[in-house]
């Protein structure tokens, strides 16, 4: 095994290791009762009716993300809850051997910028849909490097890879936010030779190339059960307050949190390398980076896109500047080490990864394992009462928990889950009025006509309702339920 051979192979073990702690998310569990409905049905969910609060109104959710939802549910049908693990293992990996070929420098270099990226990204993976808009992204970036730089022009895949994407996840819109990137400087180097009356011919033709990958894109984008009207879709779902106020991800970075640490390395490496390579900011790159950069700032869920796109500006610009410090201190490379124990060494060390790689994917399918990690998230014992006793009512849940209620206790509509677009913002707000005992919480339980109360026990009503008639039902350390 050569040395290239064994950064390569160590790298991608190394990323599949660290795609396998990928979480459940409190979404997953509904995203799993619809992909069983489709299944089930043969037909895309188009209302909802797993809540009490919106039973019955439109859901556009499923029309753009069945493919992957169905995905989800295919894998936890043949491997359990393990087998979603693998899943989110496996896209991670290949969005990062995506990244990884359209990256330039020496397999070291790549590697280093790579750990990195993962690192920063990893925070933010689920097994979820997000997971293949995470997949797309990097195939797109892929794709449009190899083009800028003359390696292999598939700008036909653009288009079909949208549709695929629009069936799979509302993140479809990033598809157009990259292409654009890469538009925008031909847009402008022919706008500025018309302007010096000396048409750029190259950026003329690569401005027709990319527009009409444009025009496939919206076309592929309309290849969904709900059609054209799904282009809206993003900008509906950016537009709810109650996420940008009130779920983490949503919201700026915290600097202040230890996790958040890599991407704040990233971002200004990046920006220092880029600085120091004496190679000149192409107008595309400084749109990679201050595009994708911002919109990390802006929200944290955007940091994986981050992620996707700044080693590609970073690995070339720390070529550059390595090749620069090496030119200043004449530096010359020693001749590659062919010791034949060096490559046991590196077999060795491969096939120590892929024991560690199995150890951990064993504990992820060991049900005692399992089970705990659920139980120290999820209302168990309440899902299990409710699903014994069956007190009548309508419940109130957390909003964490509704997903799995959604799958775990389908016989109790929730009055809200993580499907935000679904509820919008006045839901969502006299639900945090609620939980939050702000003034007019028991006329807002009085006019949902609710007899069921399960949530975590931190939130300030939990140790209010006794004093108004609602008695404890089950209580454990994680979850608290009320009836009455």
């Amino acid at each position: 095994m050569s040395f290239r051979s064994f950064v390569i192979t160590l790298l991608f073990l190394c990323v599949f290791y660290m795609g396998l702690n990928t979480p459940l998310d409190p979404d997953t569990w509904w995203h799993l009762r619809a992909g069983e409905a489709v299944l089930q049905t043969g037909a895309i969910p188009k209302t909802d009716s797993y809540s009490f609060t919106r039973a019955g109104e439109p859901w556009l959710y499923p029309s753009m993300a069945w493919l992957s939802q169905v995905q989800l549910y295919a894998v936890y049908s043949l491997l359990g809850l393990g087998g979603l693990n693998l899943w989110a293992a496996v896209l991670v990996t290949l969005a990062f051997a995506f990244i990884y070929n359209a990256m330039s420098g020496p397999p070291l270099l790549r590697a280093f910028v790579l750990v990195l990226a993962v690192t920063a990204s990893g925070l933010y993976w689920a097994a979820r849909p997000y997971m293949v808009s995470f997949v797309l992204s990097a195939a797109f970036l892929w794709i449009l490097e190899d083009y800028r730089w003359g390696r292999a022009n598939r700008l036909l895949w653009l288009p079909l890879l949208m549709a695929v994407w629009v069936n799979s996840h509302p993140g479809f819109a990033m598809g157009f936010l990259v292409v654009g990137t890469y538009l925008a400087p031909q847009l402008l180097a022919w706008l500025v030779g018309l302007w010096r009356r000396q048409p750029d011919a190259e950026a003329l033709r690569r401005l027709k190339q990319l527009g009409l990958v444009v025009l496939g894109l919206l076309l592929g984008a309309c290849l969904n059960p709900s059609g054209p009207a799904m282009l809206a879709y993003p900008f509906q779902t950016v537009s709810i307050g109650v996420l940008q106020d009130h779920i983490i991800e949503w919201q700026s970075p915290n600097f202040h949190a230890l996790n958040t640490l890599p991407f704040a390395l990233l971002l200004f490496l990046a920006l220092g390398v880029v600085g120091a390579s004496g190679l000149g900011l192409a107008l595309t790159d400084f749109l990679l980076l201050a595009g994708f950069g911002y919109m990390s700032l802006l929200a944290a869920r955007n940091i994986p896109a981050f992620a996707l796109a700044a080693p590609l500006v970073l690995a070339r610009h720390a070529e550059a500047g390595l090749a620069r410090l090496a030119r200043q201190f004449a530096w010359q490379p020693g001749p590659p080490i062919t010791a034949r124990w060096t490559r046991g060494l590196h077999l060795a060390v491969v096939l120590l990864g892929v024991l560690v790689i199995g150890l951990k994917a064993a504990e992820h399918f060991d049900e005692e394992t399992r089970a705990e990690r659920l139980a120290s998230n999820l209302p168990i014992g309440a899902v299990e009462y409710l699903r014994k006793q069956r007190p009548q009512g309508r419940l109130f849940n957390s909003y964490n928990w509704g997903g799995y209620l959604i799958w775990a206790l389908p016989e109790y509509p929730v009055f809200t889950d993580g499907r935000t677009d679904l509820y919008g913002d006045e839901l969502l707000t006299d639900w945090l009025d609620v939980v939050r005992a702000d003034p007019g919480w028991q006329s807002l339980l009085e006019s949902y006509a609710i007899d069921l109360i399960l949530l975590e026990k931190h939130w300030p009503i939990v140790p209010l309702l006794p004093f108004y008639d609602w008695q404890v039902l089950y209580e454990d350390e994680l979850s608290i339920l009320y009836g009455r």
